[in-house]
């Protein structure tokens, strides 16, 4: 079916407009996120991803869509079939727009359109059918587009069996193995003039991110010895293609740096304009990330830590760090992070930050330049992320969520206390529509995974972590960016080494007192909650004995109760012994110590668990640990959810929603209602 080009009018709300709506968890559902931003060569158009809500799937997906850059066009609609496109490009004379995308056709058994991810193309104007530009068996795990060259490079995945003592009798048996059989990858080049495809990579190792320069003579690659957490984790390097032979430039400034942990995952990679250097982020569990750039002299490859003084990089790890891009040949745009919101910068790479941009109340998830002009994606504190081109919130291109002008939206704020040891702590205070000073209200501390990571001063729907849904129910919420967090300078993060279940429980539990203090919070109606690391926090605060706060209800996420199995049963072991400071038969009084299981003779707090089935981060034991002991031992009020499935993070709005209404049910009983 031809592509029809179709406007949507997005009327930009007035901040006067008058709020109706009391927010409830079904309008979850109807807010749509911006998943990404690219400019056009010519400057001329955005492109980026929208991804919205499906009940009759039960999924969110993303479509492409298109809006001017003058400000005097509407957003318009490029794609319709739900095909979760990503990762846009656009072509060199800024007609065609390049990106991922799954799409599937009930009679179709083969590729494109069996569901595989595959590489796709669209007119910009909207003309002409959505096309297919690779049709790889079992689909590709990436691309690149080459400007100069005019081609497609793309990644695809194979099973490759080790040949050892054991390989033939692994091959005949056809049970899972621990190892001898692995994924790797290879990358092809498709000239998009012949559509001839040659491969150009086949190094027996798994390809998890590539960039290529912009004449396609150069290919940067993440690799690994396989696509397990533990090998990308703890031992994946940059690669360099060129002229068919690859190379590695030296490591030691992401794997041997003293400053850091060597345990780092690397991400989005990105060349120069001459081809000369490549930068990509390192993100560390328990330490700042870091940028890296390599550095070609002559034949010579080197690789050097940028320099940092007094700013991080906003990395959260995991395909989530801070995109990258190069203003020019020495100079790299960044987010960088401080005190709960993200800033963009421009950093000269041979020493310091040029300009960094930090508009009050506004939080930048992201970023486009063409012609050292930048376009933002921007969140700011009293509505959803919106595409603007100033980052201090003028000339808004499109704003996805205009029907929100109506909605009851909690205040946010970002507040700051003081540590028993004198640090100052920050974090994010979300307080019910309308709240006037002087109200005493019941509090929710929502504590946000990680943890070297932080909750950020924006607006935000989110179930996991508490944002949004409890405020509009009438509670004061807390969200602490405790010792561990980004933000608030290196030493704050590195603070929690070796120090975890003690140092940031000691932050959180000040930030209640310093609202109780403050006439906001009831200290007889307090509760906490958070997901994964907010999960395992919200453990250790239960089982606390003698805890100055008594907890009236509680919701565990994902949550770790015995630390010695987090070593051995998650899919990244590397984070226990980072932040323990070695193996479990190593530092057992450590592991002992952060273990929430021997403090759970103490909990009294009704406590509502939430996993799901298929979690490999925080796999189901720990909460089915935990509601054992609850249930059955201490006969406290408990129930168990478990999301049949799900992985770490919840992905079926069924589920998201439900998760919400659980979470204000089991609060409003316990808590909200909870005698004084």
């Amino acid at each position: 079916m031809r592509s029809l080009i179709v406007v949507f009018l997005f009327a930009v709300p007035s901040f006067a407009q008058v709020r109706t709506h009391t927010v409830t968890p079904a309008d979850y559902a109807s807010i749509s996120a911006i998943t990404e931003i690219a400019v056009s060569p010519d400057g001329k158009r955005v492109a980026y991803g929208l991804s919205v809500w499906d009940k009759a799937e039960d999924t969110r997906k993303s479509d492409v869509w298109i809006v001017p850059t003058d400000g005097k066009g509407k957003p318009a609609k490029l794609t319709f079939d739900r095909g979760n496109d990503r990762k846009l490009k656009w072509s060199a004379d800024s007609t065609q727009l390049y990106f991922l995308g799954n799409r599937k056709r009930e009679a179709e058994k083969k590729p494109p359109f069996d569901g595989s991810t595959q590489v796709w193309r669209i007119a910009a104007d909207g003309s002409g059918e959505v096309k297919a530009i690779t049709r790889e068996a079992g689909g590709v795990s990436g691309y690149d587009y080459t400007s100069k060259a005019d081609a497609i490079y793309f990644s695809k995945d194979k099973e490759h069996a080790d040949q050892d003592e054991f390989a033939n009798l692994r091959a005949k048996t056809k049970v899972e193995y621990g190892h001898g059989v692995r994924k790797i990858s290879e990358i092809h080049k498709l000239d998009l003039g012949t559509w001839r495809t040659e491969k150009i990579v086949d190094e027996t190792r798994y390809v998890r991110d590539f960039a290529v320069t912009r004449d396609g003579k150069k290919i940067a690659m993440v690799s690994a010895f396989d696509d397990t957490v533990l090998k990308s984790e703890g031992e994946s390097r940059v690669d360099v293609c060129e002229a068919g032979k690859v190379v590695t430039p030296p490591t030691e400034a992401y794997r041997k740096n003293p400053k850091n942990s060597p345990n780092a995952w690397l991400e989005n990679l990105c060349w120069s304009p001459d081809g000369s250097r490549f930068a990509f982020t390192a993100v560390h569990d328990a330490f700042p990330a870091e940028l890296i750039v390599g550095r070609q002299d002559s034949s010579q490859w080197t690789t050097d830590v940028v320099q940092r003084k007094g700013w991080e990089v906003a990395g959260y790890g995991r395909g989530i760090g801070s995109p990258l891009l190069w203003a020019n040949d020495a100079a790299l745009i960044a987010l960088t992070d401080q005190s709960g919101q993200s800033g963009v910068a421009e950093i000269n790479t041979s020493g310091g930050v040029g300009t960094i941009a930090w508009p009050m109340g506004i939080h930048i998830q992201g970023f486009a330049s063409v012609g050292g002009k930048r376009f933002h994606l921007l969140a700011p504190r009293d509505r959803f992320a919106t595409i603007c081109s100033d980052p201090g919130f003028k000339d808004i291109l499109t704003d996805p969520n205009p029907h929100t002008a109506a909605w009851k939206l909690p205040s946010v704020q970002h507040i700051t206390w003081k540590a028993p040891d004198g640090t100052e702590v920050g974090g994010v205070l979300e307080l019910p529509f309308g709240y006037k000073k002087g109200d005493k209200l019941p509090l929710v501390v929502g504590l946000h995974g990680g943890p070297t990571t932080s909750t950020k001063a924006d607006l935000n729907f989110d179930p996991h972590n508490g944002r949004l849904y409890f405020a509009a129910a009438g509670y004061a919420v807390l969200f602490p960016n405790y010792r561990g967090s980004t933000g608030y300078g290196d030493k704050f993060v590195t603070d929690l080494i070796g120090r975890e279940n003690d140092i940031e429980v000691k932050d959180i539990l000040a930030g209640i007192q310093h609202l109780v203090k403050e006439g906001i919070a009831d200290p007889a109606r307090v509760g906490c909650m958070g997901w994964s690391n907010g999960g395992y926090l919200t453990n250790c605060l239960i089982t606390l004995k003698d805890s100055p706060i008594k907890f009236k209800a509680a919701s565990s996420g994902a949550g770790i109760v015995d630390t010695v199995a987090e070593w051995g049963f998650n899919d990244e072991p590397a984070y226990p012994i980072v932040f323990k400071k070695g193996l479990p038969w190593e530092q057992p009084e450590l592991y002992r110590k952060t273990s929430p299981t021997y403090g759970l003779g103490n909990v009294t707090t009704p406590t509502l668990i939430h996993v799901g089935g298929g979690d490999e981060r925080c796999p189901p034991g720990h909460s089915r640990m935990l509601y054992r002991a609850l249930k059955e031992n201490l006969k406290v009020p408990t129930e168990l959810v478990v999301y049949t499935g799900e992985p770490h993070g919840l992905t079926k709005l069924s589920n998201r929603v439900a998760k919400m209404e659980w979470d204000l049910a089991w609060f409003d009983k316990y808590l909200k209602c909870a005698k004084k």
